[in-house]
């Protein structure tokens, strides 16, 4: 009963939500600022949280703030018309039952932000195909009202390396230990732990990366407890992360030792041990998507408007970036990110290629050097020869089953 009871209100409100464009679309532009207020107002966006809404850092914070700025930003108000069901885990029984909760509440988009979420979507969006569905980090969609959406993290994380490889040096550990939520069993975890790998090693030649994987991508209790094993069975002097939470940059501040986070700016939980995080301006993607669903007219025209069906940007687009460097950093370090930022906005260079980037800072001043260099993965193949252009997105996003030379896991 309560399907049908959402389906007929998904109908009322696409009654009254016809779309965006309506002065428009019936041929009288006479009252065209009238109707596009009318119809912002009755656009009403959805969201399917794996943690709190509350968090204060991490993944789901990430997500939360970047709803709520893009809405803001297009003169939405996040009081009335955004509705959230939170702490959600990946069960596709409990995804369907916020679906339908959302859907009763008249939304126009529902994004869910967790990978899990990937096959409950899928059906919704067959279910509802007069509701849109924006998936975040998975590979699935349709050609009408359903696609994903994710970015470059690797870009963000190898400019985080960047700064851990600087600290090595400065205190003279090369080993670096780094809390995964996955490791080569998705190319998500994989290209990131890589990316974060070559950024050290651009600097610290003689860095390794020791990988202690969850399994989980949101585990608070053995993130703090992987990066204190890291700390004390492998005499990691930093460490960094792809999990929610801040627990391994507050481990590390235990430790007196330092750290990078992921997905928000974690210097404020771990203020003497933190020195940047690989970070997300999620509203990049959700202004876009959400002006989309405003302009497309009805549900099933929503990929067609955003032009494919999945969204994948980077440093270019300003999706994926590091957060601001604490007093922690090493000297230089603020130099040889910007300089490393901008040939990879400008398309000159990207991570992972068959050339290498070699960082030295002189006087608080870095210097980078480009030469051709075969990528290697952590057992000696070839992944590209010296010269050769860089790994397909297809392969970074969806098989990248591998470590590069220098990972291996704890």
């Amino acid at each position: 009963m309560k399907k049908y009871i959402a389906l007929f209100l998904a109908a009322l409100m696409l009654l009254s939500f016809a779309s965006c464009g309506g002065a428009e679309n019936s041929g009288d532009t006479s009252n065209a600022g009238e109707s596009e207020s009318a119809d912002k107002a009755e656009f009403k966006v959805g969201a399917i949280y794996i943690n709190s809404k509350n968090d204060t850092a991490g993944y789901t914070f990430a997500h939360h703030n970047g709803i709520t700025t893009a809405m803001k930003q297009l003169g939405l108000n996040t009081e009335t018309q955004l509705f959230i069901v939170d702490e959600v885990p990946e069960d596709p029984e409990q995804v369907r039952a916020a679906v339908d909760t959302l859907v009763g509440k008249g939304v126009n988009i529902i994004f869910g932000i967790s990978f899990g979420y990937i096959d409950a979507l899928e059906a919704a969006a067959k279910e509802y195909p007069d509701v849109i569905f924006s998936h975040a980090t998975g590979y699935k969609s349709n050609d009408t009202n359903f696609n994903n959406y994710f970015g470059r993290a690797y870009q963000a994380r190898y400019l985080a390396g960047i700064a851990a490889g600087l600290k090595s040096l400065e205190t003279g550990n090369n080993n670096v230990g780094y809390v995964a939520a996955y490791g080569t069993e998705y190319a998500e975890t994989a290209s990131g732990i890589n990316g974060f790998a070559l950024g050290v090693q651009a600097v610290n030649p003689d860095a390794k990366i020791y990988v202690k994987k969850l399994n989980a991508w949101a585990d608070e209790i053995n993130e703090s407890a992987f990066a204190k094993e890291l700390i004390t069975s492998y005499n990691c002097g930093i460490i960094s992360q792809h999990c929610d939470s801040a627990q391994p940059q507050i481990a590390a501040q235990d430790a007196n030792i330092f750290g990078c986070g992921y997905n928000s700016d974690m210097t404020a939980d771990a203020p003497k041990a933190h020195l940047t995080a690989a970070i997300w301006h999620w509203d990049v993607y959700y202004k876009t998507a959400m002006e989309a669903a405003m302009n497309c007219g009805t549900a099933d025209k929503f990929v067609s408007t955003m032009g494919s069906p999945a969204y994948y940007g980077g440093l270019k687009e300003n999706f994926v970036d590091v957060s601001p460097l604490s007093e922690n950093c090493a000297a230089g370090t603020q130099s040889a990110i910007d300089q490393v930022r901008n040939i990879m906005v400008k398309g000159e260079w990207d991570v992972f290629s068959g050339a290498k980037l070699t960082i030295t800072v002189t006087d608080g001043v870095a210097t980078i050097t480009k030469n051709d260099a075969d990528l290697l993965d952590n057992a000696g193949n070839v992944i590209v020869a010296a010269g050769g252009a860089s790994v397909e997105d297809s392969v970074i996003t969806g098989t990248m089953n591998y470590y590069v030379a220098g990972v291996e896991e704890a």
